[in-house]
């Protein structure tokens, strides 16, 4: 992982609890997840779905919406939440202040840190169409 990403988000100012870093954190080690691309292909499309069932497919995500929920719940498994917490754990935040403490929020909190996960793949479905 670039360290000047991280810095790049440190200087933005943004506050270790916001949404914005959060989720940039997140987005940063979505590969470090052991998900098959067929699988992961599949439960975004069923995502989706339930997104457009909503009314607009491209408005924005929360943590709260059922899509969210439902690709966290179908994705989920020990594993998989090891694999983040691991990536998560390996970023270099060394004299970051604000992104060391995002990070350890999510570190530290397993269940925000998968949601997250799954809202960040649906941004980055949303983000390709």
């Amino acid at each position: 992982m670039s360290r000047s990403r991280l810095e790049e988000l440190e200087s933005a100012g943004l506050d270790p609890l916001s949404p914005e870093l959060l989720v940039s954190l997140v987005w940063l080690v979505l590969d470090t997840v052991p998900v098959g691309e067929a699988e992961l292909k599949a439960a975004r499309r069923r995502a989706m779905l339930v997104l457009a069932s909503g009314g607009d497919p491209h408005r924005d995500l929360d943590l709260d919406a059922v899509a969210v929920e439902r690709l966290a719940e179908e994705l989920d498994s020990p594993e998989r939440r090891t694999a983040l917490r691991a990536g998560l754990g390996a970023l270099d935040a060394d004299g970051l202040e604000n992104v060391a403490s995002a990070r350890q929020t999510l570190v530290s909190e397993p269940g925000l840190a998968w949601r997250i996960y799954a809202l960040a793949l649906l941004a980055d479905e949303l983000a390709e169409e």
